[in-house]
């Protein structure tokens, strides 16, 4: 098994890429038995399809790396590095745009949302966003890609672009990748409105716990967080239609790492005036460590430094010869 996943640097992470996502990598790098291997990137190259300052990418990528160091991820136990590092990401990613299509990439959901009816005006590189994701994969020959629902449809480009690739140039070079998909993931809402996840782009500060916040203030946004005036069932399936009340009883639940059927056990038939301190309490003693480490980790750029060279020395020798034998595939190398 060889798990690869990236994350773009944006900076200021919030508890839904804490629970959705970054536990998940640590879980499967101490999953990893020996001879498996987890990468994981600062996906920097990605930022770049969005309109950048290059001060904030910078300063966004040294805090990504803190945080993801911070949340538990060993650089001596899984592959940590920016993807800019591994200039392979882009060589194989111009390579794979001769096999990937015009009609693939129009169809991508993603490119639909973000570019709306002003898709004339965007750049390239969102357009052609997941074909590096694709080359960032299939360039490690990865067996799993861990994947939310919103990515579900780039990874079955990635493996059209594989099978393309392999059929068009006689060759089984890539492997097609397998979506990791766990369920112990849970989808985080803003606490301003059960229905939106939990986004840095959110103009409310109180729809989401920063990884950074205070004691105080993840308190403060527990209390005003949005519910209704019923209290909680017996069983989950009930809050269906009630997605505030669910949202915190999964944040619950992700929190202390058991089902929400224990959870609704425990406060089943209680108000959100009982609920939210109790869950207020759990969310610091389990956000106020990570975030002392977060703090911690500012005052060491070297250390972070090191860490992201390492990797990407390391990731550089296992993308070598999948991009040497992509290149000769395609008559590139003589």
């Amino acid at each position: 098994m060889r798990v690869v996943s990236g994350i773009q640097p944006t900076g200021n992470l919030h508890l839904g890429n804490y629970l959705g996502a970054i536990r998940q990598w640590v879980a499967m790098q101490d999953a990893m038995k020996p001879g498996e291997e987890c990468l994981f990137f600062l996906a920097d190259l990605h930022a770049l399809s969005q309109p950048v300052v290059a001060a904030e990418l910078t300063a966004n990528s040294v805090e990504m790396a803190a945080t993801l160091l911070a949340c538990g991820i060993d650089p001596d136990r899984a592959i940590l590095f920016n993807q800019a590092r591994v200039p392979a990401h882009s060589e194989l990613a111009w390579i794979l745009g001769g096999t990937a299509r015009m009609g693939w990439l129009n169809r991508m959901t993603q490119w639909k949302d973000k570019a709306g009816k002003s898709g004339e005006t965007q750049s390239v590189a969102l357009f052609t966003y997941p074909v590096l994701q694709a080359a960032d994969v299939l360039l490690y020959q990865a067996t799993h890609v861990p994947v939310g629902d919103d990515q579900k449809q780039h990874l079955e480009l990635a493996r059209d672009i594989a099978t393309k690739f392999n059929n068009d140039f006689g060759v089984e070079l890539f492997t097609l990748p397998e979506p990791f998909i766990s369920k112990a993931a849970p989808r985080i809402m803003s606490l301003r409105d059960g229905t939106a996840k939990m986004s840095k782009s959110d103009p409310s500060d109180m729809s989401r716990i920063n990884l950074i916040d205070s004691d105080d203030l993840i308190v403060q946004k527990l209390k005003k967080a949005k519910t209704d005036p019923e209290p909680l069932p017996l069983a989950f399936a009930d809050l269906a239609a009630r997605p505030e009340a669910k949202n915190l009883v999964t944040i619950y639940a992700a929190l202390a790492e058991t089902s929400t059927d224990a959870v609704m056990a425990e406060f089943g038939g209680k108000g959100f005036g009982a609920f939210k301190p109790a869950l207020a309490d759990l969310a610091v003693a389990v956000l106020g460590p990570i975030r002392d480490r977060i703090t911690g980790m500012h005052n060491e750029h070297e250390a972070i430094g090191q860490a992201l060279a390492k990797g990407a020395a390391r990731a550089s020798a296992i993308a070598a010869p999948t991009l040497l034998a992509a290149q000769r595939a395609v008559g590139l190398h003589v």
